[in-house]
């Protein structure tokens, strides 16, 4: 705020001044300027009648000659003040204008509101550095399910295009250099409610500098980081962030599994859908046979490393291999949008094709180009820009890989579900059987819809009537959260994925575990499984039916209960 008064009175200084002189010089003249009355006896304005007139004059909203008529001489003064007084107001009002115009001022002025703003937030936060198709994906996942997240951008266009979104909540956005330390406190980084920090640019360095800044000013916040150089990735690691994402990685990972689990990838489809969400099954990539991949950059070199781990047969296709490199084995230089290039990498007995390249044009050129030529290949398509989207669905590719959105998806899945994370890294510990039967499971549970998957932790928040319960000396088990409460004897349609207790992580756990407060559960199963299951945790009559227990005391009978004779209390 110092700032802003600073920058008002430097930039104001000489019109200030300019009126105080006019103004003086035009109350001393009148004050000095005698009058004649009607018998020509001499008189004098007062400071204050002059200061008066002057004011009513040098603005124009009047005119009168007060407290009597002036004499030539005042009025030849007077002249002199209307012109004098008039100009300066309008270089004054001018300089106003200028100001308000500055770039400068607008932007301490947009701080100050926006930090104002970010002070106002009740509860958790998520603080956004970044909003582009990642950053504008997660805002809305964010804030379909209520959570607050405040963003700052260095683009004014993207910030005008989140103002004009129509969320469900309302979010505090800057456009500003997150770089900036000040800024980053602006967005409450240093707030108790400040959950977590997404560095989400398309900028490596800025996203280096972004959790940099917010280990050094918060070292207890979460900080995620989008990055997609393997030297930006060690230093923020080195520095402790919580978690570095590349895109690049986590897709060739993904594609790894789809060739060697493929059970593990339905999963890993439908436990990380959007809600609601058509229940689908991926056509299984071919494991046997020659792979095109179009383009060594970043992308290609990810997945050649993951794929040449198999043992999967590749033939590289590089345009530019001064910049990126060769891979180790045959390759041929081309872009792939050729049809000779692809015969020659051998397209025509080729099981798969990916086209990795860094332009969004050239891959769709690749796809239609290989697909004319094999129609049975297996095709995974690079997609860059979202704004094509259309096309690349066109082209009908088995599997799509937009960065943005696979920062995103995985962003959203670390707020929302971090045990979703830890699942699946134990998940790909076991073999393709144990896979196959937890798919055949979910698939028995659900019907066209993916599953909905949710987290408990049993809590005062989270299970209210489970603590009540373990107060009472009763021994809940998981198959007692299952319990369907419309009927005891049925369970209702979920599957307890993980058990949490501590740093001990229990996957697929037995339903005769009994849980202990703090305990933390990963489900997945249907709508009305999970609106079902709430009964258990928060109204203790019906957690205690399903224990086999006579049913408690109400609400408001346990209220009353200590204040009550003994002989009265249940």
């Amino acid at each position: 705020m110092d700032n802003i008064y600073f920058s008002i009175l430097r930039r104001m200084r000489t019109p200030l001044l300019a009126l105080v002189v006019v103004y003086s010089v035009a109350v001393l003249g009148l004050v000095l300027v005698p009058g004649r009355d009607a018998d020509g006896n001499p008189w004098h304005l007062g400071f204050f009648h002059a200061f008066y007139f002057v004011s009513y004059m040098a603005t124009t909203i009047g005119f009168g000659e007060l407290p009597r008529e002036f004499s030539d001489a005042q009025r030849l003064w007077t002249l002199f003040c209307i012109y004098a007084t008039v100009t300066v107001w309008i270089y004054s009002v001018g300089s106003l204008i200028a100001l308000l115009q500055d770039d400068s001022l607008q932007r301490a002025l947009a701080e100050r509101r926006f930090s104002a703003r970010v002070k106002r937030v009740q509860g958790p936060f998520f603080l956004i550095i970044g909003y582009g198709q990642t950053g504008r994906d997660l805002v809305r996942a964010l804030t379909s399910e209520r959570i607050r997240a405040v963003v700052i951008d260095a683009d004014r266009e993207r910030i005008n295009g989140l103002r004009l979104e129509k969320l469900r909540e309302y979010v505090p956005s800057l456009q500003a250099d997150a770089q900036r330390p000040d800024v980053l406190l602006s967005g409450g980084l240093r707030r108790p409610g400040c959950r977590a920090v997404l560095a989400l640019t398309s900028s490596n360095a800025v996203n280096l500098k972004v959790a940099l800044a917010a280990k050094l000013l918060h070292p207890g916040v979460t900080v995620i980081g989008r990055s997609d150089s393997d030297d930006i990735s060690a230093n923020m690691l080195s520095f402790n962030t919580n978690h570095v994402l590349n895109p690049f990685e986590i897709f060739a990972l993904h594609l790894k599994l789809a060739l060697s689990a493929h059970c593990l990838t339905i999963l890993n489809d439908w436990l990380g859908a959007l809600h609601d969400a058509q229940l689908g099954e991926p056509r299984k990539p071919p494991t046997e046979g020659r792979w095109i991949l179009c383009g060594f950059g970043r992308f290609g070199k990810a997945v050649y490393r993951d794929l040449t781990a198999l043992g999967c047969e590749l033939m590289v296709i590089e345009a530019r291999p001064e910049r990126t490199g060769t891979p180790p084995t045959a390759w041929i230089h081309g872009r792939g949008t050729e049809a000779e290039t692809l015969e020659q990498a051998g397209i025509a007995s080729a099981v798969g094709l990916i086209a990795g390249t860094d332009d969004d044009a050239n891959n769709l050129s690749i796809v239609m180009t290989a697909r004319a030529l094999n129609p049975e290949l297996y095709v995974v398509a690079r997609e860059n820009h979202l704004v094509n989207q259309e096309l690349f669905k066109a082209v009908a590719a088995d599997i799509r890989m937009h960065p943005s959105l696979i920062v995103a998806n995985r962003v959203r899945t670390l707020l929302r579900l971090p045990l979703l994370s830890e699942f699946f890294t134990l998940a790909r510990t076991r073999d393709e059987t144990w896979a196959c039967a937890l798919v055949s499971r979910v698939a028995a549970m659900i019907q066209d819809r993916v599953p909905e998957v949710w987290e408990y932790t049993l809590d005062r928040d989270g299970a209210p009537a489970f603590l009540h319960a373990v107060a009472l000396g009763l021994q809940p088990t998981l198959g007692t959260l299952l319990t369907d409460p419309r009927a005891v004897d049925q369970t209702v349609s979920a599957i307890v994925l993980l058990h949490q207790r501590s740093a001990q992580l229990d996957l697929l756990p037995d339903l005769e575990t009994r849980l202990q407060p703090g305990d933390r559960l990963l489900l997945c199963g249907s709508t009305r499984a999970r609106a079902r299951m709430r009964w258990n945790l928060f109204d203790l009559d019906t957690l205690s039916a399903a224990l086999g227990q006579a049913p408690q005391a109400g609400f408001l009978w346990r209220l009353v209960q200590p204040y009550l004779p003994p002989h009265w209390r249940i």
